[in-house]
């Protein structure tokens, strides 16, 4: 077992049980131009984190480690995406319209891609998830079940959103999780330390939080 330094007390896995997830770090979501700031967002927020992801990918990498990366998409047809998703806005565009870089959350559309720098390599397993949780619709805890992982480390955006989604949803089906407090970003700083306080709180009720540094050293 490797031990973190973690809140709200050390947090241990064991590798080749442990996998990484980085959500939704996608060109819609974080890149100026893309949907995130065609909505009026402080998107730098969300791009300052991409050095401390890719170094969470490399350190991975480097010990053969499972990686999973996670994209917010439908089918073109929408026929994934229930009316009341569809629904929720404004002003603002829907999903399935076009915006900056193609089609809002539409597998295969430019903007839906994710960012290049944290490009998953061959043989890295990519969900593409049609709710803010990685486990809804996609067949994904079956596989982490057959593979022996039992174990989770999160990155990726938004922390109160998909992250957290995707948190609680692993803590519901017996995975230990830790998220990765400086590979985490949300729109709004305040929203951001609320998740994280949540989730830590009580005993650690949904999982852990440290910062890549805390990881690294422990390794």
């Amino acid at each position: 077992m490797i031990t973190v330094q973690a809140t709200p007390y050390p947090y241990a896995f064991p590798p080749g049980k442990t996998a990484l997830v980085v959500i939704d770090m996608q060109r819609d979501f974080i890149e100026p131009g893309g949907f995130g700031a065609a909505l009026g967002n402080d998107v730098s927020r969300l791009l300052a984190i991409v050095p401390n992801v890719a170094a969470l990918l490399a350190l991975f990498r480097a010990k053969g480690w499972p990686v999973i990366h996670t994209r917010e998409a439908h089918l073109p047809d929408l026929s994934d995406c229930p009316p009341a998703k569809i629904a929720r806005g404004d002003a603002s565009p829907r999903i399935g319209e076009v915006g900056p870089m193609g089609r809002l959350l539409v597998r295969g559309e430019a903007g839906n891609q994710i960012v290049p720098a944290l490009a998953p390599l061959a043989g890295e397993r990519v969900v593409d998830k049609p709710g803010k949780g990685m486990f809804w619709a996609t067949g994904l805890h079956e596989v982490l079940q057959a593979e022996g992982i039992s174990h989770l480390i999160f990155a990726g955006v938004t922390t109160e959103v998909c992250v957290q989604t995707s948190m609680r949803e692993a803590n519901d089906r017996g995975y230990d999780c830790l998220l990765i407090t400086d590979a985490t970003e949300s729109y709004f700083a305040e929203f951001k330390a609320a998740t994280i306080a949540m989730i830590t709180a009580q005993g650690g009720i949904v999982g852990w939080a440290a910062p890549f540094a805390a990881l690294e050293a422990a390794l």
